[in-house]
């Protein structure tokens, strides 16, 4: 995979300069973009909204942790799949066969009756968002002009605004009025809708028959994808030997989860791999706090889960305001720049959840503060997304895209588990222990991911 952009004159078959995003021909792909990244959103939302009315239906509460495990974890090997798949054969059959599997899954999952087949369609769903999500990358990296790049990545980021907003609250109604079941089987019609706005754009590309699908690499991602999930069912201190199935994953993860992306990416070297190791440090410092922040606000400030949920729709909407600013406020032209000021803003954001243990900080501030690393992450992440692929040749968008995704799986997942056995043991020392060191965890891979941004480079040419 190499790091240095293929350098061509603009031709029929390339993609189009500024001035063609909703309007021209490939407004309906921008509309089309918007919508398949609004479904994947809201359906993450609305599961984590109905998934304690689904858990007692099913009887499933053990089983609980898997249902948000299990398509993560699947998506690793679709992911996998997906990238070469589309560097050699164009993405139309991939996003294609990813959205009718991704409906599937809701289907299953809608239609389920006992909580083992809810968790299949949950796994089915990750493997058709493994697909849609690298398929994005490949459509905007093919379809669009270098420099409206980071405005499509600003189309893709408001996606999550509105269910951030709304989604709770919709998904919710839903499930009072009508049942749980209806989130998942009202939205396969909306997805085969979304999908059709993009149709054309995905004949339009061609893929390169010199790519190569190494089978072995799936064999890796398998095994990756077993690390994860046991990496996630070890953090729930479920089985008594969670400390051995904990410290196996973690050697099986480590070992073969460098091997699906691109070479160094986790040593951080020049290049497309420290754009890669950036993102998946920033991405998971911000969600190893946001699982925390909220929590916090509920058992120390006195807060309802609603009003602390807020917390995290300030910090949905600052993420939008950050990706705008990135891609239109001329003084931030200089790709570099925007990733180390938002890598500074998320360190401050998780500065949060120390405030929120601190009676005497008014939770406004708290918010503030959150704030903060919300916008960062919203000018640092979708500029990131931007930098891969100026560092990526067309015929390797697939492949470096799928690398990216995978690489901010694993770091998430990783962090979230070391975080819940360490707050799970800890809190028996102190009420507020726990809290401290998980927080200081996020901070910790916060501070790395600041470092590492320092010495992000734009692509050569």
């Amino acid at each position: 995979m190499s790091a240095t952009r293929e350098q061509r004159p603009t031709g029929p078959g390339d993609p189009r300069p500024p001035g063609w995003l909703w309007s021209g021909p490939d407004g309906r792909v921008v509309l089309g973009i918007f919508s398949l990244a609004f479904l994947v959103a809201f359906e993450s939302l609305a599961v984590a909204t109905v998934m304690p009315v689904v858990a007692d239906e099913l009887d499933g509460l053990t089983l609980y942790a898997l249902s948000f495990a299990a398509p993560m974890a699947v998506g690793v090997v679709s992911m996998t799949l997906a990238g070469p798949l589309m560097d050699r054969h164009g993405p139309a059959l991939a996003v294609r066969g990813g959205v009718l599997v991704f409906s599937l899954g809701l289907l299953v999952a809608g239609l389920a009756s006992s909580m083992p087949v809810f968790l299949v369609g949950r796994a089915v769903q990750g493997l058709g968002i493994g697909f849609i999500s690298v398929g994005l990358y490949v459509v905007i990296g093919r379809t669009f002009h270098e420099d409206v790049r980071a405005r499509v990545f600003t189309v893709m980021t408001s996606a999550w605004v509105l269910p951030a907003l709304v989604g709770p609250l919709l998904a919710g109604t839903i499930a009072d009025l009508v049942g749980w079941r209806w989130v998942f089987l009202a939205v396969p019609a909306v997805a085969l809708a979304s999908l059709g706005l993009i149709w054309q754009a995905l004949d339009r590309i061609d893929g390169d028959p010199a790519v190569v699908l190494e089978g072995r690499r799936v064999w890796w991602a398998a095994l990756v994808a077993a690390g994860v999930l046991s990496v996630s069912l070890a953090g729930q201190r479920a089985v008594t030997w969670w400390p051995v199935l904990l410290v196996a994953a973690l050697v099986v993860t480590l070992r073969y989860g460098p091997r699906l992306v691109p070479p160094g990416s986790w040593r951080g070297r020049p290049g497309l791999p420290r754009v890669i190791a950036t993102r998946s440090l920033l991405g998971a410092a911000f969600v190893g706090a946001e699982t925390y922040v909220p929590l916090s606000l509920v058992q120390h400030r006195g807060l309802s889960a609603a009003q602390a949920g807020l917390l995290l729709t300030s910090g949905a909407v600052l993420w939008f305001a950050g990706s705008w600013l990135a891609a239109h406020v001329p003084v931030l032209a200089s790709k570099p720049l925007r990733v180390r000021l938002g890598s500074v803003c998320v360190l401050v954001g998780t500065a949060a959840g120390f405030l929120a243990l601190l009676d005497e900080v008014p939770v406004a501030v708290v918010a503030a503060v959150w704030g903060v690393g919300g916008l960062g992450m919203g000018m640092a992440l979708s500029t990131l997304g931007v930098l891969l692929l100026d560092h990526s040749a067309a015929a390797e968008q697939g492949a470096n895209s799928a690398g990216m995704q995978i690489s901010d799986a694993v770091a998430q997942s990783l962090l979230l588990a070391l975080g819940s056995v360490l707050f799970a043991v800890l809190l028996t020392v102190g009420d507020r222990v726990g809290y401290v060191m998980v927080l200081g965890l996020a901070s910790a891979v916060a501070a790395l991911g600041v470092a590492m941004a320092m010495r992000v480079e734009a692509a050569p040419g």
